[in-house]
């Protein structure tokens, strides 16, 4: 048995009253051009980062294009090859009704492990292997923002912002759960794209700050000064009575704080969003099991601002379905003692705290 673990994260369109049916393209011709000067570029344009092309140049590999059926992962976990791959060629049981593209990853359990040809792992968790699947079954079909006002591109999906959130799951990043995030689980209506189309000087204007202080937070750059700023605390009910029928997670671990709550950080000044998290447990490594006391934890904030924090249920179009693999995560059958994660709790009014008494 492999030491590995194996998790998927989906990129949907809004639920409709009706669907259209309608061809599907293939674009396998536009990936290579697409991920050099858009998707790819996006990631590598954020700055604080070990992924900023500026500060360390090189990073990205060269491309190649394939043809052969099965070169993704499959829902068997067979063709594991330690590449990262785009499909437009393969099927899978993961598209559901209304499933635009999902991103299939496999991890280290343990240090040391590798798959096909992938490096050795040198931490638990990092990624081995990371495949995109773009649905193939004629219900969609994608375009650039350029081919929107064209023929051809009327009912398409827009294939830059799909590419370059499915690649922030190649960079271990979740969904979000701000609406304005390149990694909000619902991908735009047909004929619209997110965010700000990237120019040479802002390569990384597709993404919204929340996108970046994610980047920042999972490759800081060590020699970065401004976004080191960080605010940890606990989301807790207003009646701690709330929480009593909620079994505990653990054998003498009872659930003391709100589970699944997202808390965002809003610029104080300026009314904008700069990061979010979902909050809701604590765990060390050395000493599980992982405890659902509330906690959560901005990192990666810019420095000498005053942030608005807002703590919210997961009660609007991004739900806590969207984030299933975030929660399913957080008690592993490997860990002694184990945990069972209790369920997200979306019963509680939106608290606000202020930047300024």
């Amino acid at each position: 048995m492999r030491d590995l673990s194996l998790s998927s994260a989906r990129f949907s369109k809004p639920t409709q009253s009706s669907q259209r049916e309608i061809a599907f393209t293939s674009a396998e011709s536009t990936i290579p051009k697409l991920l050099n000067l858009f998707a790819a570029r996006a990631w590598s344009g954020v700055t604080g980062t070990t992924l900023n092309a500026t500060a360390y140049p090189g990073l990205v590999a060269p491309l190649a294009r394939v043809a052969a059926q099965n070169s993704c992962s499959d829902d068997a976990e067979d063709y594991v090859d330690g590449l990262n791959t785009i499909c437009f060629n393969q099927s899978s049981d993961g598209f559901t009704t209304g499933v635009l593209a999902f991103t299939r990853t496999i991890t280290a359990n343990a240090v040391g492990v590798t798959v096909g040809s992938s490096a050795p792992a040198q931490f638990v968790g990092q990624i081995l292997d990371s495949d995109t699947l773009f649905r193939n079954d004629g219900q969609a079909i994608y375009a650039t923002p350029a081919a929107f006002a064209n023929a051809q591109g009327q009912g398409a999906y827009d294939l830059e912002s799909l590419l370059t959130h499915e690649l922030g799951h190649w960079l271990g990043l979740d969904h979000s759960g701000v609406f304005r995030a390149i990694m909000f689980p619902l991908a735009p209506p047909p004929g619209q794209f997110i965010g700000d189309r990237p120019t040479p000087t802002t390569p990384d204007g597709p993404l919204a700050d929340d996108d970046r202080t994610a980047a920042r937070f999972l490759y800081p750059d060590p020699n970065d000064s401004l976004n080191v700023g960080a605010i940890r605390g606990q989301v807790l009910p207003a009646n701690s009575f709330a929480l009593a029928t909620i079994a505990p997670s653990s054998p003498g671990f009872s659930v003391t704080g709100v589970v699944g709550a997202q808390v965002v950080a809003v610029d104080a000044s300026t009314g904008a969003v700069v990061a979010a998290t979902l909050g809701g447990w604590s765990c060390d490594a050395a000493n599980p099991p992982t405890v659902f006391d509330g906690s959560f934890d901005l990192e990666r904030l810019p420095l000498n601002r005053s942030y608005n924090l807002y703590a919210e249920p997961l009660v609007g179009l991004a739900a806590p379905a969207n984030f299933s693999f975030v929660f399913a995560g957080l008690c592993s059958s490997s860990a002694s003692p184990n945990c069972t994660a209790p369920p997200v709790n979306t019963n509680f009014n939106t608290r606000i705290f202020s930047a300024s008494p």
